[in-house]
Parts: structure tokens; sequence; C-alpha cells
């Protein structure tokens, strides 16, 4: 064997790499199963049962929601200023879903609980951010682009898993206490399991990693990025999107209940909402190489008003599945592809870019909720429907080349 042979060219150490790679990857996945699955999205599942045996009100669970995403914009913002190893920042998230989610299982104030789905938001936010650093760190060595996207289905994932237990809380005619409790049991257990995985890293690493935002800062000053009619279009669509798709992926179970009137099926829409977001992240690398950023954007933009508009103009099972299918199927990709049409439009530049997309968009997830807490779900998603055509309309007119 030639001594001066890398690791990676020796049949053993190349497969002990992959494992390593694919063991960062799966607990990537399970970090954002638990910061989106339970943080952000948990309180969906749980609704129709807090609706039923918390004295909630619609317009209640509508603060409560929205609650939660003013939280993950605070959070998306301080992540931005302040300066914490990714390792510890996933790790102190995780404990704070967990805490936050096991205490909504006490019979609370609504402002209590309110301030409990906020922490929730802001550490959700943080664990999003730090183990996209971390994990973009550890597994560009291993280039595999495939390890990226089994990282991101942990979204899908995380929704999927929250969905099931709580059908399966439901069929046992379990109340949302209980729901609560077990979601936090599992959101503490599987950050034990995978507590070790994010350890600290070698100081020059880790140093590189918190020095990362702080370029990011610094580039935003200078950077020269100036702006034009579509760098408005971009961000304008992506925090359209933020409002459209927030009203099922917050809702969707509560409509199902009412529109099944009584059938225990309506606990399956959320489980498949999470098991399509999961399947088409694992797709977004061929369907961009296929048809660009741009063009699948645009095209997931009029799948999901389809989706929407479905409940509103059929009753029924089929309706609130087809709902399910072209929101979950969509709303990771365009998330995916968006940022990255962002990127390449700006290029160096992206920085202010990429910060307006996600303001936008955190602040279309803050409103949407309300929306419906304010009018009725069939008005909400009608207008949902109708700015998400638009916006695709207005994808339409960017051209390919940046």
């Amino acid at each position: 064997m030639n001594p001066h042979s890398s690791p990676a060219s020796v049949p053993g150490s190349r497969t002990s790499s992959a494992a390593t790679g694919l063991l960062s990857a799966l607990a990537g996945l399970a970090a954002l199963a638990v910061a989106m699955g339970i943080g952000r999205f948990a309180f969906t599942p749980v609704l129709p049962m807090m609706l039923q045996d918390a004295s909630l009100s619609l317009a209640a669970g509508s603060w409560l929601a929205s609650a939660n995403y003013v939280g993950y914009l605070l959070g998306a913002l301080s992540a931005m200023r302040i300066r914490l190893r990714p390792e510890t920042a996933i790790r102190g998230g995780l404990l704070v879903i967990g805490i936050s989610t096991l205490a909504m299982a006490a019979h609370l104030p609504l402002a209590v609980w309110a301030a409990l789905r906020l922490l929730a938001g802001i550490a959700s936010a943080w664990v999003l951010i730090s183990v996209s650093a971390w994990c973009m760190e550890n597994l560009s060595r291993y280039q595999r682009p495939f390890l990226n996207s089994v990282v991101f289905a942990g979204v899908g994932t995380g929704i999927a898993a929250a969905g099931l237990l709580c059908l399966g809380l439901m069929r046992a005619q379990a109340a949302s206490p209980t729901a609560w409790l077990c979601l936090g049991v599992l959101s503490v257990g599987v950050t034990l399991l995978i507590w070790r995985v994010f350890h600290a890293q070698p100081q020059e690493v880790s140093q590189t990693m918190q020095a990362a935002p702080s370029a990011a800062a610094a580039g935003t000053a200078g950077d020269g990025f100036r702006w034009n009619a579509r760098a408005v279009r971009l961000v304008a669509c992506y925090g359209i999107f933020g409002f459209g798709y927030i009203i099922p992926a917050t809702f969707i179970p509560v409509m199902a209940k009412q529109a099944l009137q009584g059938s225990d099926a309506f606990g399956w829409s959320w489980p498949v909402f999470g098991l399509a977001a999961a399947l088409s992240t694992l797709g977004v690398a061929a369907l961009v190489s296929r048809m660009g950023n741009r063009r699948l954007w645009m095209a997931c933009h009029f799948i999901m008003a389809a989706g929407i508009l479905a409940p509103v103009l059929w009753t029924g099972l089929p309706a609130i599945f087809a709902a399910a299918l072209c929101v979950g199927g969509t709303f990771m990709v365009i998330t995916l592809a968006a940022l990255q049409e962002a990127k390449r439009s700006a290029g160096r530049n992206a920085t202010v870019l990429l910060a307006a997309m996600t303001s936008a968009f955190a602040a279309g997830q803050i409103v949407g909720p309300l929306t419906v807490g304010a009018g009725s779900f069939s008005g909400g998603l009608i207008v949902a429907a109708v700015l998400l055509a638009a916006s695709g309309a207005a994808l339409a007119m960017e051209r390919d080349a940046p």
C-alpha cells in the first residue's frame, strides 16, 4: 500500500468514513425532527384536542400559533447577533424545546402558554440554524450531497412522527395534556440519544463556524448589494409563501375534523403532510437539476395554491388529503429552491437578500394564523391561494439568467 495514500483511499477507512457521515446526517435529521416537528409544529396536531378539552377557542389557538412564529423570527434574528458554538446552541435549544413542551401539559393561563410557545419558537430557530452550520461543516468532507437531503428530511419526519403519536393518543381517548407530556418526553429522549454526537469541535473549526455569522454581518454592510425590482419580487414571493403555507400547516387537522364530522380519519392528515415533506426533500436535488430553482419554485406555488383551494371547493377526505399532499410536498421544496435562487441571483452579495427573504417569510407566518382567527378557514385559504398564484405568476416573469 502506498504510504502516502489518504485515508479516504483505504477501503476500510472509506467504509468507516461513510458510516460516520451517515451518523452525523441522522443526528442532524433527529435534531430537526425535534426542533420543527415538535418545537414548531406539534401544536398543529394537538390543537383539535385542545379545542375539545381545554376550553380553547379558535381565536386563542391562532394567537398561540402566532406566538410560536414570533419566537421563530426572534430566534432567527438573535442567532445572527449572538455567537455560540453550533453544538452548544443545538444542545441548549433542544433542551428548551423539551422543557417548554413538557410545561404545556399543565393547565396554565393563555399568556403563559403563549410564552412557552414563544420560547419553543426561539429555540427551534436556533437549532435549525445551528444544525445547518454544524452539518454543512461536518458533511462537506464526505462529498455526498444526499447526506444534506437526509438532514433536511428531518423536518417532515418530525411532523409525521408527531402526527402519528397524536393520532394514536386520540384513538386512545387521551386528552391534550397527555399529548403534550408524550411529545415532551419524546423530545427529551431524542435529545439524550443524540447528545454525544454534537460534541465540541476542534478549536480551529469551532472558531471558523462561530465567525461565520460575524463575517456575514460584516458583509452585510459593505458587500455592495443593490436593491432592484427582481430582488423585491423575490422577497415578496417568499413572504407570500410564508403566509400561504402556514394556514394549512397550522389548521389542517382542525379543518379535517370539521369536514369529516366526527370520523377519526382526520388524524391522518398531519402525518400525510409530514411524510410528503420528508419524501419531497429527498428529491429536491434531482428536481433542481431538471427544472432550475426559479421554475421549480414557481411550479410549487401553483401546486400549493391548488391544494389550498381543494378543501374550499370540495368537502370530505379526498380534498383534505389533497391539501396535505400538495402543501406538505412543496413547502420544503420551495424553501430550498428559493434560498438557492437568492444565492444564484445575488452571488457573493446574497446576505442582505437572504435576510430580507427570511424576515418576510417570518412575517407572513405570523400574520397567516391571525387571518383565520379574525375570519374563517375558507376566507383565509382563498386569500392564501390567490396570493400564491399571483406570486407564481410573478416568478414566471423572471429571466433565467442572473
